[in-house]
């Protein structure tokens, strides 16, 4: 179906930062699939037991026991402080796991019409319920009636959070994400982080994170919410979990992880062998690799060089992000910039309309983040040397 207004390439193999397409040509790739592709293209630790667990096992479903997930559970347990997990296929379904959690808990306390806190130009999936909570009314047209139950209230203002809190006694969690992605790589302070843990201590709200884009190393710890201190209720995983291949998350603790019974949720692919002997190895790599340190270092490099770059550029709102997570703000609308960069052999992408979004896999070295800025600076000086295109009268 007509659903993607897709980039006119078609890549055939890839090796670390690097692909290549149906014509032999190069590129540096300073996207990883969406935050997907966190160990890079053709990983031998990944492929290895991608081939391994396919030749034994692949899929038996969740009537089963399935000893690959419960070690995952155990490992994504350890280093997230989280005491369950709930393995699905995306993030949008971890997303939905977690609204379903949320109502459920919310009904366990007598709550009739259970309510969650969400933000202003926050992404949480394309489903009903997740699209309902996202802050963004392109994707929310055409699809009304939308999912009642979200309070929305503007991104790191901790204020609105509070106001929210004494205006609507049916409130049972807030979802937040640390680092809005698609939303334009809008960065959390850790104090708002902070306060929003001990708001919800407070009101005995759940305080779910959707770290689907922002975490798993990301930003040089395993979550954002670990810079500052906390711990979630609920934590959402998806994208960078298997380095490609497809799996989801829904990680609780305390009372939110005892929510779900037999017969609430389940999925049927979720979590199967293939997926997370995947996961596993992933995981594996980043801690054996120092990967974590390794995104903080690199992202250090972008951001320094992009600020630098662009200091005082007429045209240029913010350079902005953290770890391997940049997004580069313009004034006016710049998609054409992914067309150019593509032509120049480097993979970004555009969110939001303004906003250079890079998300490179965690495997980047200095050499390759200097080659990313030798190739973008330029084109985005160029780009903000050109007229501004008028901006449509307002009403």
């Amino acid at each position: 179906m007509n659903t993607y207004s897709r980039i006119p390439v078609a890549f055939t193999r890839g090796e670390r930062v690097w692909v290549w397409d149906e014509s032999g040509k190069k590129y540096l790739d300073a996207l990883a699939g969406i935050a997907v592709n966190t160990l890079g293209h053709g990983h031998a630790k990944l492929t290895r037991a991608i081939a391994e667990q396919s030749s034994r096992l692949i899929h038996t479903s969740n009537l089963y026991r399935i000893a690959e997930q419960e070690r995952l559970a155990d490992k994504l347990a350890a280093i997230s402080g989280m005491d369950g997990v709930f393995f699905c296929n995306s993030g949008c379904e971890a997303n939905e796991a977690a609204i379903k959690l949320a109502r459920l808990y919310g009904h366990g306390k007598g709550v009739e019409s259970p309510g969650i806190v969400v933000m202003d130009k926050a992404f949480h999936g394309r489903t009903l319920a997740t699209l309902s909570a996202t802050g963004n009314r392109k994707v929310q047209q055409g699809f009304e009636p939308l999912v009642p139950g979200f309070v929305r209230v503007p991104f790191n203002d901790i204020e609105s959070v509070r106001q929210a809190a004494s205006h609507d006694k049916s409130v049972v969690a807030v979802l937040v994400e640390p680092i809005q992605g698609e939303g334009g790589i809008n960065v959390s302070s850790m104090q708002y982080l902070r306060d929003l843990r001990g708001l919800c201590d407070s009101q005995g709200w759940l305080l779910m994170v959707d770290e689907v884009q922002c975490g798993l190393g990301r930003t040089g710890k395993w979550f954002v919410y670990q810079h500052a201190g906390i711990q979630p209720d609920v934590v959402l995983l998806a994208k960078g979990l298997a380095s490609g291949v497809p799996i989801g998350a829904c990680l609780a603790r305390g009372a939110a992880a005892a929510v779900f019974k037999p017969g609430t949720h389940g999925s049927t692919f979720g979590g199967n062998p293939l997926a997370c002997a995947a996961a596993l190895a992933t995981l594996a790599a980043i801690e054996e690799e120092g990967l974590m340190k390794n995104a903080e270092r690199i992202g250090g490099v972008l951001l320094a060089g992009l600020r630098e770059a662009l200091a005082g550029r007429p045209g240029v709102t913010e350079v902005r992000g953290h770890g391997l997570m940049i997004g580069v703000e313009l004034d006016w609308p710049c998609g054409d910039l992914v067309g150019q960069a593509l032509e120049a052999g480097l993979l970004i992408n555009v969110t939001m309309e303004k906003v250079i979004r890079l998300l490179p896999p965690l495997v980047m070295n200095e050499s390759e983040a200097r080659q990313v800025l030798s190739i973008l600076v330029p084109l985005v000086r160029s780009f903000l040397a050109q007229p501004a295109p008028a901006m449509p009268a307002r009403a």
